[in-house]
């Protein structure tokens, strides 16, 4: 299996903190900004390219033939499926929410007095219906919402992390499927942190709004094969 994990594009609380504005106004669950839609179509297109292979030792490992995504999967907060959406009409492929892939902490709020965080609803079956017809939705969102918790602490989020590598190794494992995700940059640590068996934090993995990481599961192994690839952006758009 090729494993293609991909940060969504450019959300407005991006945007947002760019300009040096409090956490306090951002969104629970924010819209893509207009810089954010353009790298959604760049990274799209990106995606949808083909062209010689450049092997070493068998193997295309700058995806140069192109990338052959054969499933597409989404955190179901609406930059991703924003981002999403885009890249699905672009290969042509069903976008199959998966409820683990959300960023960390959940959908939440902070109180600007007690800076307390508070868990906020999320969009349900009807939103999605009706905004992102092209999503393939799991049982798990009904008419109350997929988000209804409170926020999601650390260890809850590394606990999924597990989870969610468990579940994709059993579906696509043992495969020649070529999987992509689009998650989020807190998600993706958890990911690494828990490949890499690193139980304290002590940096971050970088990944850019529309960065691709390819990493390849053979047998009992996986290769980190790149990491944050965004040269396809141009330099105005790498955020």
């Amino acid at each position: 299996m090729q494993f293609y994990f991909i940060r969504h594009a450019q959300s407005m609380n991006n945007l947002l903190y760019d300009t040096g504005a409090s956490r306090f106004e951002r969104s629970h669950d924010p819209e893509l900004s207009q810089p954010g839609r353009e790298q959604a179509q760049v990274l799209a297109r990106f995606l949808c390219r083909t062209g010689s292979p450049r092997l070493s030792n068998g193997r295309d490992d700058y995806n140069a033939a192109g990338f052959g995504i054969t499933r597409l999967y989404t955190s179901l907060m609406v930059r991703a499926v924003a981002t999403g959406t885009v890249v699905a009409q672009a290969l042509n492929l069903p976008l199959v929410g998966w409820q683990d892939l959300h960023e960390s902490g959940g959908l939440y709020l902070e109180d600007e007095r007690t800076e307390e965080r508070v868990g906020q609803c999320g969009p349900n079956r009807a939103f999605f219906e009706r905004h992102y017809p092209r999503l393939v939705l799991p049982d798990s969102c009904d008419d109350v919402g997929w988000w209804n918790r409170p926020f999601e602490e650390h260890d809850q989020a590394m606990a999924r992390a597990r989870r969610f590598l468990t579940e994709l190794l059993e579906r696509h494992g043992r495969s020649d499927d070529r999987v992509a995700v689009i998650s989020h940059g807190d998600f993706y640590n958890c990911v690494l942190r828990t490949l890499f068996q690193i139980e304290k934090a002590v940096g971050w993995f970088d990944l850019n709004n529309a960065g691709i990481t390819r990493m390849d599961f053979e047998k009992e192994k996986f290769r980190l094969v790149y990491a944050n690839r965004v040269e396809f952006l141009s330099p105005e758009l790498v955020t």
